[in-house]
């Protein structure tokens, strides 16, 4: 408010002293030019000035780099003020040149900061008391904005407690739309740039309503698409595959499988066991499928190593979160414990209101659950009909929201739409090796799976990630290899 008061007062000034008339007649033409470039100038210096408040000199064990970070509130809200935290990450190379980028993570209720940002695709991760350099960074192709949504999560917090007693997916996307309009007031210089709303799992429900109120209150973004990835998008669909995926993989056995399939509906099991109305066969199944699982597999990724030191939380409802070899398996761990350092919070600018601990996933949020059951994938359409390009990827090891399910959802969603397959299903690669599979629909419709990645997918395949996430922002195709001259046989010789 302070800043467009001040660059009103600097326009009328500059205004009236060079369009008055003088003796000779109106000033020259270009004095109107002049205006317009003299008053954006003093729009982005005020802008520049009200965010020096939130520049990160350098974190604690960061190593150099030559980008620019920022982090601190924003603040919304009438009496009921609520304090949103955000991190800021400038592009690594060119970064007036590339889009902006907002990222949610899922939950509901879990961190854009400790998920995204300091496990997943952010330019740096824990390691120890140091941080080292995410070679992935999605940084490398766009500035980033990670934003811990909605209050209650993380650092961001409500000056009155009562708001977390019920918080639902409409009171989460009018904040984050209010967020993001005094956001672009902090920072104008990106409010006409290319924007991307990207995030996982429930972000299938947070990243499309937000871009839906985007547009339906002709909020002045250049917004361009949306991806998200391993998304809750219809409730019934996307549980009703857990039990396919569980039993192809071998985690399951075939007698738990059908029985399983033919007395338990997984898709009413969370409401049914909330409401007690849950079975006592259906129940002894679960125990069942429960005891084949083995608590020691990681159903957000069924492939890799677990983190023993903790079963690390990705949300309140679904489950956890796992990597691969190479990759630090207990990274949320650490990110934990480093942004729980009193050195760490004072360099972001942060403060825990309310709560002892920053953790992964809020501890004081009472989200409406039976948000999980409204169904996302009509807004998509939605989405793709308003002209914006909508991408779905899958990690294909995630047995919490399988693939399988999320693939069939967008099938459907381009057939309503009426969508001719403009690239057919097959491999796209990443050095020479098949990242995963990929099909488009019209010039706005995509779905991809990134091959061996988890429930974060950025986080257990980081390099396909960031090709992914770089063709995407890039409005490039996935590149599909064409370098093989002699076809190989897909059958495997038994000799």
């Amino acid at each position: 408010m302070v800043m467009n008061m001040m660059v009103e007062k600097y326009m009328r000034a500059f205004l009236f002293s060079h369009t008055t008339h003088t003796d000779h007649g109106a000033q020259p033409w270009w004095w109107s030019v002049l205006a317009v470039i003299f008053v954006l100038q003093i729009y982005v210096a005020a802008g520049k000035a009200q965010n020096q408040g939130d520049k990160i000199v350098s974190l604690p064990g960061q190593p150099k780099v030559s980008f620019q970070q920022y982090s601190g509130y924003i603040v919304i809200g009438g009496k009921q003020q609520r304090s949103y935290f955000y991190y800021f990450v400038e592009a690594e190379t060119e970064p007036a040149s590339k889009p902006l980028v907002l990222w949610l993570n899922g939950g509901p209720g879990c961190s854009s900061l400790g998920a995204g940002a300091f496990s997943e695709h952010g330019p740096f991760q824990p390691s120890g008391n140091v941080l080292v350099r995410n070679n992935y960074s999605w940084n490398k192709a766009a500035n980033m904005l990670y934003l811990e949504s909605p209050a209650g999560v993380g650092f961001s917090y409500s000056a009155n407690k009562s708001f977390y007693e019920s918080v639902d997916d409409e009171m989460t996307a009018r904040d984050n739309l209010n967020f993001l309009e005094k956001w672009f007031d902090k920072f104008p210089e990106y409010k006409n740039r290319e924007f991307y709303i990207t995030g996982e799992s429930y972000g299938g429900h947070y990243v499309p309503q937000l871009a839906n109120l985007i547009i339906q209150s002709k909020a002045k973004f250049n917004l361009k698409g949306i991806a998200i990835g391993n998304p809750l998008l219809e409730f019934n669909t996307d549980f009703n595959s857990r039990a396919e995926f569980l039993w192809s993989h071998g985690l399951i056995s075939d007698a738990t499988y059908y029985q399983f399939t033919s007395v338990c509906n997984y898709s009413q099991i969370r409401r049914q066991a909330a409401s007690g109305a849950l079975t006592p066969v259906c129940s002894r199944v679960i125990k069942l499928v429960s005891s084949e699982i083995s608590r020691f597999i990681d159903t957000y990724d069924v492939t890799l190593d677990v983190c023993l030191s903790s079963v690390m939380l990705q949300a309140e409802v679904l489950n956890q979160v796992q990597d691969q070899p190479k990759i630090d398996v207990c990274v949320e761990d650490e990110a934990n414990a480093y942004l729980n350092r009193k050195d760490v919070q004072q360099a972001l600018h942060a403060r825990l209101v309310g709560v002892n601990t920053w953790s992964i996933c809020s501890d004081v949020l009472h989200y409406e659950m039976q948000n999980l059951e409204i169904p996302t994938i009509g807004i998509l359409g939605s989405l793709v009909k308003s002209g914006i390009r909508v991408l779905v990827y899958s990690g294909d090891q995630d047995s919490v929201l399988p693939l399988t399910g999320t693939r069939a959802l967008v099938n459907g969603l381009a057939k309503d739409l009426r969508l001719n397959t403009s690239e057919s299903y097959g491999a796209w690669f990443e050095e020479r090796q098949v990242a995963g599979w990929t099909q488009s629909y019209g010039e706005l419709l995509s779905f991809a799976t990134i091959r061996g990645a988890s429930h974060e997918a950025p986080f257990s395949q980081p390099e396909r990630s960031l090709v992914l996430f770089s063709s995407f922002v890039g409005g490039k195709p996935l590149p599909r290899f064409n370098g093989i001259t002699k076809e190989r046989s897909s059958f495997v010789r038994l000799i």
